[in-house]
């Protein structure tokens, strides 16, 4: 299709899109789910519900056993994921900058670097905030034992699928400590060790395919906060829909709840990870009692003075199913021993503040990649425009207009894209440094 580019800028763009996913380190370690874009642009929010995975519970079913009772009905969770950016590089250049057509190929350069870099970023700070299993090591990153944890803490709950893939994202100091320690024993003559001493790579640990990232997070500490859980009986019954006062039926999103917390000192903030006293964490297909308390993330502040006492949206839901007559939704997704008592204590693990590392089952994260849409009419008006798709699915798409009167080119380069999580509970993070 004829564009107002020249050749040599349409090839240039083509080269530049052949990299572009590469330079993903995170972008691309996630799901993709590739919706129609006039179904996007149709639904509300231009979002669209994902279904989470099905947990099932079982019931004796032994010769002379009537089970007649325990048919009920299927309960499909979904969560909303929506086109929640829409990046652009905007930049102008004159006749003049133009006699030296280096100057645009390194804008240009530079601009789909920043558009990778803002999916980069969109990644790990859904995976850094959102992920609710949390692993807290009192020193600096050090090696195996590192994810082991957090592949024991995995596996212990039943979030482990044999033939899903397991990443973790280290910030660069991070990983490079962990291939400082894998690369001293320069005694054994091991590949992995070389490797490690040689180009600072870890490669695969513990069942996580690990990746240096220059961006992670920087959660702040929670020192000196001291809260209760203000109020009984808060728990969470999840359901896949809800009817409005006029009868409406909308789907509801189970991923969070509403908890009212009292606070003595300190301030909460979004991203604190936190116990509370006697809600342990269950295997979330069996129901055994891990022994371990539940982690949870605290999403956003829904009353109260900023950081003080109010209601909290925390992630994930306390579904206990012990109170009497419990649901068959709670005891499918049940994830905790008990339900928490009022004055239960609150306690925070990010004590020091520190560059998160997230880890995640790669199902847990979805790139929903977007478009724009442009009048054809662009081309031959003084504007034109050419777009391209990644093997990933990400569109970019440049635009050019000139004025005559100034003799400037005007640029811009755009991608639209979303992020969510899917499953909480399938990803989280390790703290490093921790007291």
């Amino acid at each position: 299709m004829p564009t107002a580019f020249s050749k040599q800028e349409t090839v240039f763009f083509d080269e530049l899109m052949a990299g572009y996913d590469d330079t993903l380190t995170i972008g691309r370690n996630v799901s993709l789910f590739n919706a129609d874009a006039v179904v996007l642009e149709r639904s509300q929010g231009n979002a669209i519900w994902r279904p989470t995975p099905y947990v099932s519970v079982s019931v004796d079913g032994a010769a002379g056993t009537d089970i007649s009772g325990s048919f009920n009905d299927v309960t499909q969770l979904s969560v909303p994921i929506g086109l929640g950016f829409d990046k652009t590089v905007p930049f102008k250049m004159t006749s003049n900058d133009l006699n030296d057509q280096q100057q645009r190929e390194r804008k240009m350069k530079s601009a789909m670097q920043r558009l990778a870099t803002d999916i980069n970023i969109a990644c790990a700070n859904v995976a850094c905030l959102q992920g609710t299993l949390v692993v807290k090591r009192n020193a600096a990153a050090s090696g195996f034992d590192d994810l082991a944890a957090a592949d024991s803490l995995m596996i212990e709950q039943g979030l482990v699928g044999d033939a899903e893939r397991r990443v973790s994202i280290l910030h660069a100091r991070d990983y490079n400590s962990m291939a400082s320690t894998l690369a001293k024993p320069q005694t054994s003559a091991n590949a992995k060790v070389n490797t490690a001493y040689e180009k600072a790579y870890v490669g695969h640990v513990s069942g996580f395919d690990t990746f240096k990232s220059d961006y992670t997070y920087r959660l702040p500490a929670a020192a000196g906060v001291t809260c209760t859980v203000n109020g009984a009986n808060q728990r969470w019954v999840p359901k896949a829909t809800s009817k409005s006062a006029t009868g409406e039926e909308q789907n509801v999103d189970n991923r969070y709840q509403p908890l009212n917390i009292g606070v003595t000192s300190g301030t909460i903030k979004v991203g604190d990870a936190f116990v509370i006293a006697g809600v342990s964490a269950v295997h979330h297909i069996s129901k055994a009692d891990t022994g371990q308390l539940k982690t949870f993330r605290i999403i956003g502040q829904q009353t109260g003075a900023a950081g003080g006492s109010g209601v909290y949206l925390i992630s994930p839901p306390i579904i206990s199913a012990d109170q009497g007559g419990a649901t068959t939704p709670e005891l499918e997704y049940k994830n905790v021993t008990a339900t928490p008592a009022n004055g239960a204590a609150i306690t925070f693990l990010n004590t020091q503040a520190c560059n998160v590392s997230p880890f995640w089952d790669e199902r847990a994260i979805e790139l929903l990649p977007g478009r724009n849409g442009v009048d054809e009419g662009l081309v031959g008006a003084g504007a034109g425009f050419m777009r391209s798709t990644t093997e990933l699915g990400i569109e970019v798409i440049m635009y050019k207009a000139f004025n005559i009167n100034t003799k400037q080119y005007f640029y811009r380069v755009d991608t639209r894209f979303g992020v969510g999580m899917t499953n909480p509970e399938m990803a989280g993070v390790v703290l490093f440094g921790q007291t």
